[in-house]
């Protein structure tokens, strides 16, 4: 049986002396947070049996904070990579005692997102959101900012001037850095598409417009064919792949600018054999866009990073929640991440 660790292994473990680890336990005498934040470390990674009474004792004078996240379908894992990294945020700040409650909606209405934004309102200092852009999603933030929650847009922007701050990637420029992949390495000039959840994306019709904007300046021998809608699924983006493939043997590339894209990747391992390739983009880095990117079906996936969003979202909530909302509104671009073949 291991031998349980004592106090003075916890001593050494943190590089201080017993007294010291005696008056962090015991509160006898005020000790600098650094130190007993480092004790309370010390205590974590040698599975010391009190770890949890230190951290009381070093968060006991810190202030309480409830924050609840609106994120979509639960199943996409970068919505799961997403969640992982706002609780992390939230546990990993010193200066509150936080908690974070995230909830998943399944179906992308706004009905859904308000009715999940009212029920984190009760228990929440501030609530961030994914969602639609719409006038229901926008009346219901104007509630919840009149009653002192103040709400944040997430990755697509939403009730512009009644929302605290956007937080997210410049969307404009993301479905442009899209298109110049798009145009720097298709195989030939011809057709290209865009995939978009719904034209409610606040995000995506920016991508959109951006995408469309750069073929205009400076590839118009490309052909920008009609904006598809995929609903954000993988069934649905799957048999619009199989049928863009089939309908335009001249196809030159296509960027799915939302969720979905998994159906594109099977769509395009099954049509491999075909030859030339259209040079396609996704967002986002995940498990099946890391193998298309590797397998060459993908030319390139622009992502946000969920762990630097996270962080600067927690620092705009913890700021409102302490000040009160912003006037007027802001908005915070974070840089996107490219990934192609050679950079994983």
């Amino acid at each position: 049986m291991a031998r349980r660790p004592t106090i003075a292994d916890l001593a050494r473990k943190a590089g201080v002396s017993v007294a010291t680890v005696d008056r962090v336990l015991n509160g006898r005498h005020r000790v600098r947070e650094e130190t007993a934040r480092r004790v309370y470390e010390a205590a974590s990674e040698i599975g010391y049996h009190a770890a949890a009474l230190i951290h009381q004792r070093i968060t006991a004078d810190l202030p309480r904070m409830d924050f609840g996240f609106v994120l979509q379908k639960e199943t996409q894992p970068f919505y799961q990579a997403m969640a992982r990294a706002l609780e992390e945020a939230v546990a990993a700040r010193r200066d509150i005692q936080g908690r974070a409650h995230i909830a998943f909606v399944r179906n992308q209405t706004p009905a859904e997102v308000c009715e999940a934004m009212r029920a984190l309102a009760g228990r929440c200092d501030a609530i961030a959101a994914t969602s639609l852009d719409h006038h229901l999603v926008t009346q219901t933030v104007e509630a919840l900012r009149a009653e002192g929650t103040p709400v944040f847009s997430l990755l697509s922007d939403f009730a512009q001037g009644v929302r605290e701050s956007y937080v997210g990637l410049n969307n404009m420029k993301v479905g442009r850095t899209a298109a110049w992949f798009i145009a720097r390495t298709a195989p030939r000039p011809g057709k290209v598409a865009i995939f978009v959840g719904s034209h409610r994306w606040h995000g995506h019709e920016l991508r959109e417009t951006g995408f469309r904007s750069f073929f205009r300046e400076y590839a118009p021998q490309f052909e920008i064919l009609e904006t598809l809608v995929n609903l954000e699924t993988r069934q649905v983006t799957y048999e619009a792949t199989l049928s863009l493939l089939s309908r335009h043997p001249d196809l030159a590339g296509f960027y799915v600018a939302g969720g979905g894209m998994e159906g594109a990747i099977t769509a395009l391992r099954e049509t491999a054999a075909q030859a030339p390739r259209p040079s396609v983009v996704v967002n986002e880095l995940t498990a099946d866009s890391t193998l298309a990117l590797q397998e060459g079906l993908l030319i390139a996936a622009l992502s946000t990073r969920p762990s630097a969003m996270a962080r600067a979202l927690i620092s705009l909530m913890i700021g409102a929640a302490k000040s009160g909302p912003a006037d007027p509104p802001g908005q915070l671009f974070l840089p996107m991440a490219i990934h192609v073949a050679e950079s994983l």
